[in-house]
Order: structure tokens, then sequence, then C-alpha cells
């Protein structure tokens, strides 16, 4: 079992896996929020899934509202709002815990992985990201301040995507 065999509904509510939402490509998993002072991330993280979408790579959007009720829509509302503010296509989950008692099991995998200064451990904030490979491992974890056009973001893209 890997972690693209973890379940995890659409945020439309249909049953599925991290696998199914990615569809075999390699995959930034990204907790979001849409009351954030990072949210205008969204368009940066669009336009990797535009620039890199074709290549085999698709950002996954996580609603999470653990910190400080930033996200606190329903999933007719953060649907509505990521795909008319941020013109949104790439999928997104059902809301979940990324942190806590309540921690969903995709983040209880991911959150064991470190960042560039071999840090692991809980969510510091919304829009942290993890870059899951094709094969469901992780091989990057990038803190939320950290822009979706780092060049050190990118470069572990298409280091991913040869």
């Amino acid at each position: 079992m890997t972690l693209l065999d973890t379940s995890i509904a659409a945020l439309d509510g249909t049953p599925g896996t991290l696998g199914a939402l990615t569809g075999g490509k390699v995959a930034l998993v990204v907790n979001v929020a849409s009351k954030c002072g990072l949210t205008p991330q969204y368009t940066g993280l669009e336009q990797l899934q535009k620039e890199y979408g074709d290549r085999g790579f698709t950002v996954v959007g996580v609603p999470c509202n653990q910190f400080m009720g930033q996200e606190p829509g329903s999933a007719d509302e953060i649907q509505e709002f990521c795909s008319t503010t941020y013109g949104v296509t790439f999928p997104l989950t059902e809301k979940i815990e990324v942190n806590g008692d309540g921690r969903h099991p995709l983040y209880t995998a991911l959150t064991a992985a470190a960042d560039a200064e071999g840090a692991a451990g809980d969510i510091q904030w919304n829009f942290e990201k993890f870059l899951v490979g094709k094969d469901g491992a992780v091989l990057g974890r990038f803190r939320p301040t950290v822009d979706p056009h780092d060049p050190a973001l990118v470069a572990a893209v298409e280091a991913a995507l040869v």
C-alpha cells in the first residue's frame, strides 16, 4: 500500500483515493483555505497546473479549516470560490483536518516527510505543499510561504516529471 491508496473523497463527496485524484500523475498536494492571506497562491497553483498538466502533473487542493477558521465554507461554496475567483481546474478533496487528533490519514503520512531544512511534523499553516511522485513517494515538502513558482519548487516538479 502506498500514499496513493489513502482513502479521501473528492470535494463533491465522491469516495476515492489520492491516486484516483492524481490520475497517476506527479502531484503537488496543498492544504488550502479561501480566507487566508496566502489565498492568492491559488493563482500560482493554477499556473503550475496549466504549465505542467500536459506533462503528467496535477495540483490537489485539500481544504482545511484548522487555521483560524479560514476555510469555513461548504463544499459548494469552496468550489464556487475557487473556480470563480481563481479559475481553479485542479481537483479538490473533501475538507479535512491536517493536524491534531482528527488528522486525516493522508496527512499522517505527509507530515512524516521533512522539508529542505530537515524539519518534519505538523502543518504550520494553510498552503503547505507536498510533492508526491507517481509512485506515491513524497519527493519534497515546501512550507506555506514558499511561492508556487519558487525556483526550488519548480525544479523539484521538473525533476519529478523526467
